[in-house]
């Protein structure tokens, strides 16, 4: 019951902070593409088509280092 608890704090906290986290800047959002597109020729895209698949490896490595994700991905 304590672990049930405890998980549910974590996500309300989760929840309400990511309306807090910082956006990132454009030259991190640019490296962080770069990243991506050559994971997405090396490794493949998972069947995804490449922008969604850019969108979500984006997102993924900002939500890693605190950002708020993206929308779009110009």
């Amino acid at each position: 019951m304590k672990s049930v608890i405890l998980s549910l704090g974590v996500l309300l906290t989760a929840a309400v902070s990511a309306k807090d986290l910082p956006v990132a800047k454009a030259e991190l959002i640019t490296e962080l593409k770069q990243y991506c597109t050559e994971m997405a020729s090396e490794y493949g895209t998972e069947n995804k088509p490449l922008k969604k698949y850019l969108l979500d490896c984006v997102n993924e490595e900002l939500a890693s280092e605190g950002f708020k994700a993206l929308t779009k991905l110009d």
